[in-house]
């Protein structure tokens, strides 16, 4: 189940890597009252990181939320 999980991030990267580097020409982005002009690489390669970083924080904030609702009476795998 690892190499498997390994073997699919790694695809999705490469995948990512590929289509982000396809897209080099220039693209006008409007950004609440400034327009930035930069490629489309640029524009695809930050959003990525954007949607990566919401997702770590999501799971983060998933996980810190479910260990608080455990009861007191559980330490690990063990209930006292």
């Amino acid at each position: 189940m690892n190499k498997l999980k390994v073997v699919a991030i790694a695809v999705i990267a490469v995948v990512a890597v590929i289509v982000v580097f396809q897209n080099t020409q220039a693209v006008e982005t409007k950004l609440l009252f400034l327009t930035v002009t930069l490629p489309n690489a640029a524009l695809l390669f930050g959003t990525l990181i954007v949607g990566f970083a919401i997702g770590v924080l999501t799971a983060g904030h998933i996980v810190s939320t479910a260990k608080r609702q455990l009861p007191d009476q559980v330490v690990g795998n063990q209930v006292k």
